[in-house]
């Protein structure tokens, strides 16, 4: 028994180590896309005097807070080496249920968002239990619910949109806080959140644990497979409030909310910094990352880019990410050597 709590010890006190630490890899990341989202954002003003306007940016930080909601929860489940495409699907279930529920069933908006947020956290407990328990892979698992739950959100609405909305989801759209809208602001207080859970929690430096070397954890005591379902549920919440925002946003509830998103969701979490092999990630680069993606739409949009090219520069943007992810590995890496020597 002591043997296993002092390799519990040991992992904890690496992975807060590992964090902390001077390390290249993490200064690139963290500086290194502040100053990437800057140039870029000069570069547009430059292209678009319209870039600038406070119509544009409001809509891109909009844009942005939605994205970057959906990314904090990715970012729990790359963290722990896992992938999450259902949040493609999620939001669509999640936004025909809330409306459709008081719009056809006459029920209370409270419950009805209850339902639909609850549906989320189900798909999210089904991802984590086949991962977990059924072995298998989180591609696969997630791939299945994707299909799942787009087929109900197109199966419940007869593949049309259902209005009218609640007036809730247009008090909710044009809420605002000192002017804030409130998007943004549910984008801020869950960073908070996240921040915590990640750096001060227990159950945080578990996931680092588990995502740096999960044979490592198992035999330092930690229940990993706990671990791993609790990050799916996590992600299932944040695309289930993602799919709310996006109901009150389009002012529908739309079975094609948020289809073909989750590519873009893992794009920012991984140009964030998080790692695809897992173990590493912070919050500021996830929401780094979901605003220089945002801004490349945004730039699509300005500048007049076919929409054609859309899929083709969102793939472009995903290989570079992943470039960066292996570009940032070896670095570690060498650093991490040299210290050792």
């Amino acid at each position: 028994m002591t043997q296993t709590t002092d390799g519990a010890l040991a992992v904890n006190e690496a992975a807060v180590t590992t964090r902390r630490r001077f390390d290249p890899a993490r200064l690139l990341q963290d500086q290194g896309l502040i100053v990437v989202v800057l140039i870029f954002g000069l570069v547009l003003s430059l292209l678009s005097p319209t870039f600038l306007t406070p119509t544009n940016l409001m809509n891109l930080l909009l844009q942005a807070s939605t994205l970057g909601v959906m990314a904090l929860g990715m970012t729990f489940v790359i963290i722990g080496a896992g992938i999450d495409l259902s949040v493609g699907g999620i939001p669509a279930i999640v936004s025909v249920l809330a409306v459709g529920l008081v719009v056809r069933g006459e029920l209370p908006v409270w419950f009805a968002l209850v339902v639909a947020i609850g549906v989320g956290i189900v798909v999210g407990l089904a991802n984590g239990f086949a991962i977990t328990k059924l072995g298998i892979a989180p591609l696969i698992a997630t791939l299945g619910t994707l299909s799942i739950t787009i087929g109900l959100a197109f199966a419940y609405s007869g593949g049309t949109s259902i209005v009218p909305v609640p007036d809730f989801y247009n008090l909710l759209r044009r809420a605002n806080m000192f002017g804030i809208p409130i998007n943004i602001i549910i984008l801020a207080v869950l960073a908070v959140v996240t921040h915590f859970v990640l750096t001060r929690t227990t159950f945080g430096r578990s996931l680092y644990a588990v995502g740096g070397n999960r044979q490592a954890a198992e035999m330092a005591g930690i229940r990993t497979n706990r671990v791993i379902l609790f990050t799916y549920v996590i992600s299932a919440v944040a695309a289930s409030i993602a799919g709310i925002l996006f109901t009150a946003r389009l002012a529908s509830g739309s079975p094609q909310t948020g289809i073909g998103i989750e590519l873009t969701v893992i794009a920012a979490v991984v140009i964030g910094g998080t790692s695809l092999f897992g173990g590493r990630g912070n919050v500021l680069g996830t929401v780094l990352g979901a605003v220089l993606i945002t801004m490349v739409t945004n730039a699509i949009n300005l500048l007049g880019v076919p929409t054609a090219w859309d899929r083709v520069l969102l793939g472009v943007v995903i290989v570079i990410a992943a470039l960066l992810d292996v570009f940032r590995l070896r670095i570690h890496e060498r650093w991490m050597s040299r210290k050792a020597s």
